[in-house]
């Protein structure tokens, strides 16, 4: 039987390909047991190493909300003024702040908790464009991670809240992360909030006409996962209003 070629076989030399295109071209290879024991081996170290890491420095970091959103977003933008005020906010009402430790909003939003002396944690992720750690992160609660599900179980495992500005892929990962989490009910129900009706307004749309009603893939209650709020003060008082519920205080 005739075997029909792909355009695989015909790469003369993998030096010469972009490194994506190596990444591609190295899931087709065949690999024997050595090599695979040894890669994964070292794998599972280093995801290890990284789980340690982040337990050791968070575990005693007490009550704090994180806020995601856009690296991109400039320091003169409205979201990052946003971003900062809440931050600085909610460490007046007794919470750390959690950041991706980058630039952007994540700056914003270790600035704000820096300004007001309270925890500014950072969980920095390795990037190909070299995304570093702003300077507003607490020298001792800066973690930098090569892998992103590694650095998403310590955002939700060390929140007790979520504060989502605009953002892009990324934030929208970190988001649903979130809500899926709270729906399967994986971890508490904690409060998720959405700050920028404009910019959300048409996600939210698109849940409600299309997942809700059109194709029935979420029920009516997954609605309240989340809020939507427009200012500074709504966004602080969303966090306070959840906990306040429960007659609980975040200074423990």
């Amino acid at each position: 039987m005739k075997v029909k070629k792909t355009k695989l076989d015909n790469i003369k030399n993998i030096d010469d390909l972009t490194e994506e295109e190596k990444k591609i071209v190295r899931a087709f290879e065949e690999k024997d047991w050595n090599e695979i024991k040894s890669y994964d081996s070292w794998v599972i170290f280093k995801v290890m190493s990284e789980f340690v890491e982040g337990f050791e420095k968070l575990a005693k970091i007490g009550p704090c909300v994180t806020i995601f959103g856009s690296a991109r977003t400039r320091d003169d933008h409205k979201y990052y003024k946003m971003a900062e005020n809440i931050a600085a906010k909610l460490v007046r009402h007794g919470y750390g702040v959690i950041s991706g430790g980058g630039p952007g909003i994540m700056e914003a939003a270790n600035k704000g908790a820096k300004s007001e002396g309270g925890k500014s944690v950072g969980l920095n992720i390795i990037l190909p464009f070299e995304q570093k750690g702003n300077e507003y992160i607490d020298p001792d609660k800066l973690i930098t991670f090569d892998y992103f599900f590694v650095r998403k179980v310590m955002f939700t495992k060390y929140s007790q809240g979520f504060i989502v500005m605009p953002g892009g892929f990324g934030t929208l990962d970190e988001l649903f992360e979130a809500l899926t989490l709270i729906q399967t009910k994986k971890i508490g129900k904690f409060p998720i909030v959405l700050v920028g009706k404009e910019y959300w307004g048409g996600l939210i749309d698109w849940i409600k006409d299309t997942m809700l009603t059109a194709a029935n893939n979420v029920h009516k209650e997954d609605l309240n996962l989340f809020k939507l709020v427009e200012t500074e003060a709504e966004a602080v008082d969303a966090i306070d209003d959840f906990y306040s519920k429960y007659m609980l205080s975040p200074n423990f």
